[in-house]
């Protein structure tokens, strides 16, 4: 089995920062595009931030400049460093992974179980 775990969420004043943390686990091969999703009350999941094996970069226009995802291959995970936070970054962050597992021979799709960012006022 495959698990990612996130860590870092929480509460935040306007205008500071916080670094979300994913570690994906268990019986992976390799690990294609790894990557940050939200979703705020009453609104759909979108996509944060996602980062290739290679280190290249894709983020939504609502932060960049402010947020910076980066990952260690090494440790299978994957970060996210959100700056200049503001009260409508508040959302249930996700923590994503398209991978490889043992004995699978096709990339599947992983989810964390998500960490709550609250960025007040």
């Amino acid at each position: 089995q495959v698990q990612l775990v996130e860590s870092g969420g929480g509460l935040v004043q306007a205008g500071g920062s916080l670094r979300l943390s994913c570690a994906a686990s268990g019986s992976i091969v390799s690990i294609n595009n790894m990557g940050w999703y939200r979703q705020a009350p009453g609104k759909q999941r979108e996509l944060v931030a996602d980062i290739s094996s290679g280190g290249s970069t894709n983020y939504a226009d609502s932060v960049k400049g402010r947020f910076i995802i980066s990952r260690d291959n090494a440790k299978n995970t994957v970060y996210l460093q959100m700056n200049s936070l503001k009260p409508e970054d508040t959302a249930v962050y996700y923590c994503h992974a398209n991978l490889r597992r043992t004995l699978v021979p096709y990339d599947m799709d992983y989810w964390g179980k998500g960490t709550l960012v609250t960025v007040s006022s």
